[in-house]
């Protein structure tokens, strides 16, 4: 399998799932501006969406879209716990967090990445946050990970998306639930592994 990325982007999120799967892949990084990969090819060959991630499997079809590509991941290493099995109650409360954060979570940043977006713009985005912050906050409550003892799929894009927060001077210290799950989970082996591989951390 080849997971097409841009480094610390939402392709960060598949990538520590199939770390921490243990699945064997093949990195292959994206320039976000040319939509061409480091050996000069067009990603939009691959994904005519032109935005990450992408995993390609080895027969050669493509899946995108982050909260599908980590379910698929999942579902080839059950055994794994990153997601409750198929078809339980379990596994629609999965599919019910991850479309939160991509839906609501997610889609919130990119203003905040848009260059042309003005600064009444962006506090209007990030008072929008922090709403989503505060809900989730709650719904964490004490718990370890969103759906309770075991980390799953769903902590692994959270984790991804809270990790912009620096990016864009959102203060996480804010809503300290959160603040102690992102830094839980980057203590993970495979996480350190993953934000490593993309440079993000040394």
């Amino acid at each position: 399998m080849k997971l097409y990325y841009f480094a610390g982007a939402c392709s960060l999120s598949p990538h520590i799932v199939l770390l921490e799967a243990g699945l064997p892949f093949s990195m292959v990084k994206i320039d976000s501006k040319t939509k061409k990969t480091e050996s000069g090819a067009d990603y939009l060959a691959v994904n005519s969406k032109g935005a990450v991630p992408a995993l390609q499997l080895d027969d050669g079809r493509v899946l995108t879209e982050g909260p599908a590509i980590v379910q698929y991941l999942a579902d080839l290493k059950p055994e794994s716990g990153l997601a409750p099995r198929a078809g339980t109650f379990e596994r629609y409360q999965l599919m019910e967090i991850l479309n939160y954060i991509t839906s609501e979570v997610h889609k919130s940043f990119s203003p905040l990445f848009n260059p042309a977006s003005s600064a009444e713009v962006k506090a209007t985005w990030v008072a929008n946050l922090g709403k989503k912050f505060d809900w989730l906050s709650g719904f964490l409550g004490k718990k370890p990970f969103l759906l309770g003892d075991t980390f799953t799929v769903a902590d692994a894009y959270l984790f991804t998306v809270l990790n912009w927060t620096g990016h864009v001077k959102i203060d996480l210290g804010k809503w300290p639930v959160l603040a102690d799950f992102k830094s839980r989970v980057a203590s993970r082996p495979k996480v350190i592994e993953a934000m490593k591989a993309e440079g993000l951390i040394r």
